[in-house]
């Protein structure tokens, strides 16, 4: 193919790399445009509701959430039982996060609020949940110390403490003097990094087409 005084002149390996590199951007994309929609589905049946809660925290059902990263830190998330003044029963309130230490050991100390305490947040019927080993939670016991758990629900934590909870999980908002950072990750920002993603490979999977068209036009009669 001749163009003003151009030919479109591909190599081989030139055709071989760019096949490669398109299918591998494409490949890619459509993986993480599937994680996407994942999340959209997980986060369409994620139940929210604005929720005020009275009563008191109980220090005894702490449980840290390990693997909990926030602005780049590695970290936990504080779950700790509440106590609901004036019904005998009892909710999860995800306090907030708080760093990890140096060594997996050093577990961080947890300011537990003393009496009766106001707060308010969202209610989650479940949080995401990882691949874990079986027995990390029998081998903890409330009371001795914050147990260290990588999933939480209502049930294992009724399991768990014996407590009779509420169905829900409480976010909770708002400041407090407690040390605890609880800017959360709005819900739809999982999806989104995927579809940022997915859009990366695509266009890389463009790029190595465009290259590979622009790399094979040479001057007419060069003999390259």
């Amino acid at each position: 193919m001749r163009f003003a005084g151009l030919a479109f002149r591909p190599r081989w390996w030139g055709a071989l790399l760019a096949a490669a590199g398109c299918a591998a951007g494409v490949l890619l994309g459509n993986w993480q445009w599937g994680r996407a929609e994942e999340r959209r589905a997980a986060l369409a049946s994620l139940e929210r509701a604005r929720v005020q809660l009275r009563g008191e925290f109980l220090r005894d059902f702490t449980v840290l959430l390990e693997f909990r990263v926030h602005r780049g830190r590695p970290g936990y998330y504080v779950a700790q039982a509440m106590r609901l003044a004036g019904s005998g029963r009892h909710a999860i309130v995800l306090r907030g996060w708080t760093a990890a230490g140096a060594r997996r050991e050093d577990l961080p100390a947890i300011r537990t609020p003393a009496g009766e305490q106001r707060i308010e947040g969202v209610a989650l019927d479940h949080l995401p949940q990882f691949l874990e080993p079986p027995g990390s939670i029998e081998a903890c016991r409330p009371g001795a110390a914050p147990c260290v758990w990588l999933n939480l629900s209502v049930e294992r934590f009724a399991a768990w403490s014996g407590l009779a909870l509420e169905a829900y999980i409480l976010e909770q908002s708002g400041g407090a003097p407690d040390g605890l950072e609880r800017d959360w990750e709005r819900p739809e920002a999982g999806y989104r990094k995927n579809e940022m993603y997915a859009l990366q490979w695509y266009s890389l999977a463009a790029l190595a087409v465009a290259l590979f068209i622009v790399l094979s036009i040479r001057r007419d009669g060069t003999g390259q």
